[in-house]
């Protein structure tokens, strides 16, 4: 009850209309011979799908030989555009959800679970209709040949980031299990780090945050929140689908077809210039151009700077709230944060509309379809299309983490009175911000702070005491006592422990 109140409140779509799973049942019928006609017969090629434990909605398998010196990448997407015909019942449903939203202890899927769980998900063993993205890669990491091609494909196993990490880790129980695809797996290995390395090189950002993991027991209760870390797996993975998304959207932008990219503005000279200013007060900088402009690398350079830094977390959060909302366009006008041309969404039409309507237009142009009155066509809808898409967008994400923030106050409800070790995430007139470290965010009132008047100095970002000059800063370890939590504002009130006082003084 407690998220069914918060789809509620963002108005977020519930269970399907009767005739939009009809239609699903309908269309979801095994792959036949006569659906492979025409489509590029990659049965025979070794791929694996590599995902999280707990995922249903398979949509994208990887590929890699290595011949001559140059890496062979295909990346296979689920055809979902093959079952979800233009302005089709599913179709319209899918563009009013727009994107499937993942609340913590459910899915609301952009497509019914015959589709999205079923003919369209990328099962292992089991035949599919994909679209391909065919690079040949050479050594230093630049595309210089690529196919798009309607494919039909046999994924191999299906894998998740724990075994392969496991796996480049050198564990022997993992690499026995998996012995035929060990040598395909080090060699993406090696291609994801090339290719890694070549974007950190033209200054692509890399916030390294780590998420929140919610373990929840069959009441929706949370038995564990932990920080939930990036590791060399599934850094491979956004590695191949970010060089896949790329080398689309550089097709079709010199194709000069109506398309729908996704962008990420500069951002504002005046936020930027406020980063600036605070940033100096930690001894960093940032170089600014001429025209007051900020290169990403740059920004880059910053969280080099202050990896492995006290305020590491809370200058890399003011730094990404600096940067502007990456959101859907029709045109391409580059992404700042990957430094990067030409972006656009082409790797999960399971879940985002954007990539389900990009492949529609991919597939005519492979058919020779793709006319002048086709493409009036696109020139009318894309906008409308780029637009509720990003805002729909926005809605899903908000949801998303107020689930996640109802989760975390739950499961400090059943902590109150308890110590933890945090560090100051902010700093304000009104108090002090903690972050634990599972992510749980809780906030001590600066009238809760005993000892002294404490004042606010903006410019340092501290909390001064006017008499015994002690203070509290961004970045600073802190132990802190959870007093209070409120489940319906989801916030939660710490105290500063008392034996963290007394050594402070």
């Amino acid at each position: 009850m407690d998220i069914l109140s918060i789809v509620r409140v963002y108005s977020l779509p519930e269970a399907f209309e009767e005739n939009v799973l009809r239609q699903a049942e309908r269309v979801a019928k095994p792959v036949s011979e006569a659906d492979c006609q025409g489509r590029t017969d990659l049965r025979n090629v070794q791929m694996v799908t590599i995902d999280g434990e707990d995922a249903k909605d398979l949509d994208d398998a990887v590929s890699l030989t290595v011949q001559d010196g140059f890496y062979y990448l295909g990346v296979h997407i689920a055809d979902v555009t093959n079952y979800v015909q233009e302005n089709s019942t599913l179709d319209r449903e899918a563009l009013k959800r727009g994107t499937s939203v993942y609340l913590a202890d459910r899915v609301i899927p952009m497509l019914p679970r015959a589709l999205s769980n079923g003919i369209c998900s990328l099962n292992e063993g089991e035949d599919r209709l994909a679209l391909s993205c065919l690079m040949t890669i050479d050594r230093k990491g630049n595309v210089i040949d690529h196919t798009l091609t309607e494919s039909v494909i046999r994924v191999d196993r299906r894998m998740n980031y724990t075994s392969v990490n496991q796996i480049l880790l050198m564990d022997e129980a993992e690499r026995e299990r998996y012995r035929p695809l060990v040598p395909m797996l080090e060699e993406m290995d090696r291609l994801a780090k090339i290719l890694r390395a070549k974007r950190r090189k033209r200054g692509s950002i890399d916030f390294d945050f780590p998420e929140t993991k919610l373990e929840l027991d069959e009441n929706g209760r949370p038995l564990e929140i932990l920080p939930y870390e990036r590791n060399d797996a599934t850094k491979l993975i956004e590695d191949f689908m970010l060089i896949a998304n790329e080398t689309v959207a550089e097709h079709f932008y010199w194709q000069e077809l109506p398309f729908v990219y996704r962008i990420h503005e500069h951002p504002d000279q005046e936020k930027i210039q406020r980063l600036v200013t605070f940033i100096r007060n930690f001894g960093f900088n940032i170089k600014v151009g001429t025209k007051e402009e900020v290169h990403p690398k740059e920004i880059q350079k910053l969280l080099d700077s202050i990896s492995g830094t006290e305020e590491e977390a809370m200058l890399s959060r003011l730094t990404l709230r600096s940067m502007k909302r990456a959101r859907y366009s029709t045109v391409s006008s580059g992404h700042f944060g990957l430094a990067c041309n030409y972006y656009c969404h082409f790797t999960s039409p399971i879940r985002r509309y954007p990539d389900l309507q990009i492949h529609r237009i991919i597939k005519e142009q492979l058919r020779g379809r793709l006319n002048d009155n086709r493409i009036d066509h696109y020139k009318a809808i894309l906008d409308g299309v780029a637009e509720q898409s990003s805002r729909l967008e926005r809605r899903a994400e908000e949801a998303e983490r107020e689930t996640v923030k109802l989760k975390k106050a739950q499961y400090m409800a059943d902590h109150i009175g308890e110590t933890f070790q945090g560090v100051i995430s902010g700093v304000t007139a009104w108090g002090l911000y903690v972050e634990l470290p599972n992510t749980v965010e809780g906030m001590v009132h600066i009238s809760k702070i005993p000892g002294d008047y404490y004042l606010y100095d903006e410019n340092a970002c501290e909390l001064r005491g006017d008499v015994t000059g002690r203070s509290f800063r961004l970045g600073q370890t802190i132990s802190v006592k959870v007093e209070n939590v409120d489940l319906q504002s989801r916030n939660i009130d710490f105290g500063i422990a008392g034996q963290f006082l007394d050594s402070m003084r």
